[in-house]
């Protein structure tokens, strides 16, 4: 596995960090500001540095390189497999009429599940439900391929999120990528480090990511009751206290964000399922236990490899980063403690992350969490 890394700077060009070499065939992974993404020279630059590059785009709400963690700029990872290859594929979500569990079943179609090793999705998160889009993709999906990545962010705008394969970044846009191989070695898990607190809730109430009751009253009115003067800056002050969403039949919680709030219909939308009936609770942490939280996600990922990591796609959630402020970066440098210097690391603050629980392997949508996947071959 040969790896190049960069980053660009607002009104520069990519500066590498290793000497630029020639990649044959690489996975280009461009994770950036979303303003930075929607400029139309973006594009024809990273095809011009890697002509025969196969470039998988994504907005966020933070970059990660190294132990660094960055606003406002473009991160570029190439990757030269060596002895395995991948294959990539993208839906746009207006396709399908916003039917996400049919655009997951499409998209894992497209894949020869003869020697998949893993798959990693970057999909858009402005408007997809990625608990549908897990599902679509976990019904026809054999249990032997893992399966994680991220929903891309638009910082605390929560305007505008843009992804693509192999063309300049828009919108609706959801891509796979799938690792194929026997000599590679993929894993993934993830953490989250938040404590439930107040009153436990049933709803009763909602459609899909939507939620209108909590105990037969307004959901939005109870939770902004809760926030008190911080509702006024919703949906960004809802990242600081997600919910706690424990469904029937399910032994672990599971943990959801708020992304934005419908304030004709009383209600608030969120970033997966939310099934009625499921119990709820507020949410919150400290700069510590985000900080152990990522250290036990790591620890999770290596505990049963067999080989030292290469390469680490971390995603992480926006909530997280808002919680941290000025100590993000330590969340970072927890999971290069883990799992050792050597290995390359990229990623993005997001919307919303997916990865099993440990122990399990059917995949799940989670909010405030760090999620790692590693590589090696």
């Amino acid at each position: 596995m040969k790896i190049l890394q960069a980053i660009k700077m607002k009104g520069s060009t990519f500066n590498f960090i290793q000497d630029l070499q020639v990649l044959k065939n690489p996975l280009v992974l461009v994770f950036g500001n979303r303003y930075m993404l929607q400029d139309k020279d973006l594009y024809r630059e990273v095809r011009t540095l890697f002509p025969n590059g196969h470039i998988v785009f994504g907005t966020t709400s933070g970059e990660i390189m190294d132990a660094n963690v960055y606003d406002g700029t473009v991160v570029l990872t190439a990757i030269e497999f060596e002895k395995s290859t991948f294959l990539v594929k993208a839906k746009n979500v207006v396709d399908f009429g916003n039917d996400d569990k049919s655009l997951g079943q499409q998209l894992m179609s497209e894949f020869s599940q003869e020697g998949l090793q893993h798959l990693f999705i970057v999909s858009e998160g402005s408007s997809v439900n990625g608990s549908a889009l897990i599902h679509g993709v976990e019904i026809n999906k054999l249990c032997k391929v893992g399966l994680s990545g991220g929903l891309c962010g638009d910082d605390d705008r929560f305007e505008l999120t843009l992804s693509s394969y192999n063309e300049p970044p828009k919108e609706g846009q959801v891509v796979a990528i799938g690792f194929y191989g026997d000599t590679l070695e993929i894993t993934s898990a993830n953490f989250g480090g938040w404590t439930a607190f107040g009153p436990e809730r049933i709803i009763t109430k909602s459609k899909d990511n939507i939620l209108y009751e909590l105990d037969g009253k307004p959901a939005l009115d109870l939770y902004k009751k809760y926030l008190g003067n911080k509702a006024s800056e919703l949906p960004k002050s809802a990242l600081l206290y997600p919910l706690s969403v424990r469904t029937q039949g399910d032994s672990e919680p599971i943990v959801r964000t708020i992304l934005n709030i419908d304030e004709l219909e009383n209600a608030m939308i969120l970033a997966g399922d939310v099934p009625e009936r499921s119990k709820v609770q507020l949410m919150m942490s400290t700069v510590d236990d985000i900080a152990n939280g990522a250290n036990l996600a790591a620890k999770i990922a290596m505990r049963n490899r067999k080989n030292k990591p290469e390469l680490a796609l971390l995603v992480s959630c926006i909530g997280r980063k808002l919680v941290m402020d000025q100590r993000t970066e330590e969340e970072v440098e927890e999971v290069i403690s883990v799992i050792g210097p050597s290995a390359k690391i990229t990623g993005f603050y997001s919307y919303g992350e997916m990865a099993p629980f440990e122990g399990q392997e059917t995949c799940k949508l989670h909010n405030q969490t760090m999620t790692l996947t590693l590589f090696s071959e």
